[in-house]
């Protein structure tokens, strides 16, 4: 009996032991999955004829097809821009007052470097339980708690202010009346 136990606690021994070497970037979210990821999947444009076979433009390796997605210019179309500006680089009159005010505080050159090295420092920091990593146990949604909004008290605050809010969405841990 003892044999046994003791052969137990050695063989946890070295599970804790060698869960306390893994290293590299933290995976918060444990998710094992043989599915395909049907937000991966993007939606193509509808296929269009071309009014001229004879004209058509040579193929290239790392061309774009007219029936790739391109979210960005979509986008910029949606919100009554125009898509042909993006590819020149240029920050045409009306645009200039927008920008100015987001970049009222100042722009670092390399947010995206500090943001993301911050989020590996934070995720480093807050990548569970011991237990939690040897199970893989999905532990994101309790490392950035502390970051999220709770929304049913900032609608009490604003509504407070005066401000006019028409609803916020159900809470899923209080049930629907």
């Amino acid at each position: 009996m003892r044999r046994g136990l003791g052969k137990m606690g050695l063989a946890f021994a070295g599970l804790v032991a060698l869960a306390a070497c893994a290293g590299g970037e933290p995976k918060l979210m444990n998710i094992r999955t043989d599915t395909p990821d049907e937000f991966r999947i993007l939606p193509t444009k509808a296929l269009e004829a071309p009014a001229d076979y004879t004209t058509l433009p040579e193929p290239t390796p790392d061309g774009t097809n007219l029936a790739d997605p391109t979210p960005r210019e979509d986008a910029i179309a949606a919100l009554g821009g125009n898509p042909e500006r993006l590819a020149s680089g240029r920050i045409y009159a009306g645009e200039q007052s927008l920008i100015s005010y987001a970049s009222r505080y100042g722009v670092p050159a390399d947010i995206r470097k500090t943001l993301a090295d911050e989020d590996l420092a934070w995720r480093q920091s807050h990548n569970g339980k011991l237990l939690e990593r040897l199970f893989n146990v999905n532990v994101y949604f309790d490392s950035y708690k502390p970051m999220s909004l709770d929304q049913h008290l900032e609608l009490e605050r604003l509504r407070a202010k005066g401000v006019w809010t028409p609803t916020a969405p159900p809470d899923p841990q209080i049930p629907v009346q």
